[in-house]
């Protein structure tokens, strides 16, 4: 398909009207079947996180509420005013979800984190990039100091947070500071010692003088541990001590001492508050919590990426009455991660299974790393643990029959696909495009569905190397063959073959198709999608001739899904390359900024908008830049 510049494949699905109202019952009903006034009351009065989605069930809204059903109902009560950006929103809304949190602090900072990874088309107001504050915990040195940092880095050093702004940061950081006596100097430790006096705060017992040599290197770790230990939600034992040492200064008369420890224990209070929305350890971990009721279960699985809750997904599953939720959730694991090519380092589960060390090894193998599986009992994980189980108790008690419907719709649809081509449903779809605007900058893109639902991680982009020109046929050759070689090279990945592949076109790109596979010996099914005169799928192109389907079908519904979803996928992956060039044509003009520069400037922000919107310290800050090279960027954008 060749792209044009200045169209969006969007534009005609937001024309469309797609909440009608349900005769004589006054009911919102989506294109979707999404009865809105039912799936409002069985939103629950608890923080938590709102997800708005759109036509091709793609996230356009993120936003965090103190009570869920208050601020949700607000949306969609004809008599409030709403503000321009809702009223273009809400025609375009097929259905939302939520994710409940603890506190209000939890939820601001997984909106964060979610429309980072998503980058919904609404959310105007946070697509700044906008970094929360961290708690940096200098381990690489002899004697640790406890920091402030604006971003985390890939050094040595532990990372705690983030937290919802710079004023919470910097109070933990204080309480840190005073509960464990934590140095707040900069010193070059030992090398600097008694090379100074002992500061204040040795003589207000906030310090035990390590500039001096005052405290062995061993004992000073044993108090950075323990800082550590709070940082990550350990806080437990603090409190009891902290109220007895101020109940004996009181009983001893020393009220100022016992007033400082009542502002302590206030603080220490709030920080038990802190959001279990990101871990310090940056690693990539899974959290699966399982809830059962009868023959009726829901898998909810959080996702945590680079230390950060991105995203979250639930299943249904169907169980025997003769299995227990162990054997349940060890299935599910089974299931879920051999069909996925991302195995994560860590997964935390809600129960323990009943081969922990075979399923390790196992996806030790896949991921060709060590994978640990772990019960979380204690601190930060077991909160965020006890998160991910409470949504999935919410979800089998409010959201059991929709499932049931969604899992009935997404697998019915599947089934009728394979009916039609006179095959079983086809678990596992792959569907193909190309974009590019005259033959420049050509790409492919590879999207997944898997039982009637898209699975994202699976989506993979293709940049044309070999074909010169809009040649739309070499350049799928081009996409097939990189993908499937891959595939037979068991690339992570690449290594699980489809059920059945979709073309965007008819006979061409199924020819295209069937030679690329037979050229490596492999044998998949390949249906393509025939178009009528207005460009609307009207058939598929399977087995050397035209099978016609039902328009008002669920698996015409699906099929139409697909198709949306690879354009998509393909425009966008292009139109970002089209940016990125752009970007790297004008900062070539710059004065003083050379290649890493530039580089550096490219990775951090997604185009020339937003390096205008920084500031001269947020440029200066980065790792290759200076003060001057940064005052030089913003005179040159702004001139321009």
């Amino acid at each position: 398909m060749t792209a044009p510049e200045d169209k969006n494949p969007e534009n005609s699905r937001e024309k469309e009207i797609q909440q009608t109202q349900q005769a004589g019952e006054g009911k919102t009903v989506t294109s979707t079947g999404f009865v809105i006034e039912d799936e409002l009351k069985k939103l629950p009065t608890r923080p938590g996180v709102y997800l708005m989605h759109g036509q091709r069930d793609e996230i356009i809204y993120v936003g965090k509420a103190v009570n869920l059903r208050n601020r949700v109902k607000q949306y969609f009560q004809k008599s409030r005013k709403k503000r321009l950006k809702i009223y273009t929103m809400l025609p375009q809304v097929t259905r939302f979800e939520y994710i409940v949190t603890d506190t209000e602090v939890e939820a601001l900072v997984l909106e964060c984190n979610l429309i980072k990874e998503y980058r919904p088309k609404y959310n105007t107001m946070l697509m700044d990039d906008k970094a929360y504050p961290f708690i940096r915990v200098t381990v690489q040195e002899t004697y640790p100091r406890v920091l402030y940092a604006h971003r985390m880095k890939k050094d040595k050093s532990l990372y705690f947070g983030p937290y919802p702004d710079a004023g919470a940061a910097k109070e933990t950081i204080d309480l840190v500071r005073k509960l464990y006596q934590i140095r707040n100097c900069s010193h070059r430790l030992p090398e600097e010692q008694g090379k100074n006096r002992p500061c204040l705060y040795y003589h207000i017992h906030q310090c035990q003088a390590p500039c001096q040599g005052w405290i062995s290197p061993e004992e000073y770790r044993k108090k950075i541990q323990e800082a550590c230990d709070f940082l990550n939600g350990r806080t437990e034992g603090i409190l009891p001590r902290l109220q007895a040492d101020m109940k004996k200064a009181a009983e001893e008369m020393r009220f100022e001492e016992a007033a400082a420890l009542r502002d302590m224990i206030q603080s220490v209070s709030k920080v038990q508050e802190r959001q279990k929305m990101s871990s310090s350890n940056g690693e990539d971990t899974d959290v699966l919590a399982l809830a059962a009721d009868g023959e009726d279960a829901i898998a909810q699985v959080f996702f945590v990426r680079d230390g950060r809750l991105i995203g979250r997904d639930h299943f249904y599953l169907k169980a025997a009455d003769s299995e227990d939720k162990a054997e349940i959730l060890q299935s599910f694991i089974q299931q879920f991660y051999s069909g996925t090519p991302f195995i994560p380092h860590n997964l935390m589960l809600s129960e323990e299974i009943r081969e922990p060390e075979v399923i390790e090894d196992w996806l030790s193998e896949k991921k060709g790393k060590r994978v640990r599986i772990r019960v979380p009992r204690k601190g930060s994980k077991e909160k965020l643990m006890e998160l991910a189980m409470r949504n999935a108790e919410i979800l089998l008690s409010q959201d059991k029959d929709r499932m049931k419907r969604e899992a009935a719709k997404t697998i019915g649809a599947v089934g009728e696909i394979g009916a039609w081509l006179g095959m079983e449903a086809p678990e596992r779809i792959e569907s193909y495009d190309i974009s590019n605007i005259s033959g420049y900058q050509s790409v492919g893109s590879m999207v997944v569905y898997e039982q009637g639902r898209p699975k994202k991680a699976d989506y993979r982009k293709f940049r044309i190397k070999s074909v010169e020109g809009p040649n739309d046929y070499a350049s799928m050759e081009e996409v097939l063959t990189r993908r499937f070689r891959r595939g037979l090279d068991e690339d992570a990945g690449f290594d699980r073959l489809p059920d059945l592949i979709l073309m965007d076109g008819g006979k061409g790109q199924v020819n295209v198709a069937e030679k690329v596979l037979g050229e490596l010996g492999l044998s998949v099914p390949v249906a393509g999608m025939v178009k009528d005169d207005r460009h609307r799928t009207r058939g598929l192109y399977y087995s050397n001739k035209e099978i016609p389907i039902r328009t008002d079908s669920e698996g015409f519904h699906l099929l139409t899904r697909i198709q949306d979803e690879t354009h998509r996928f393909a425009i966008e992956y292009h139109r970002m390359l089209r940016g990125k060039e752009q970007v790297h044509s004008v900062l070539d003009d710059i004065p003083g900024i050379g290649k890493s520069r530039r580089k550096e400037l490219m990775r951090n922000y997604p185009n020339l908008d937003a390096i205008r919107k920084a500031d001269v310290d947020e440029l200066a800050a980065l790792p290759s830049m200076n003060r001057r090279a940064a005052e030089s960027v913003l005179d040159f954008l702004n001139k321009t």
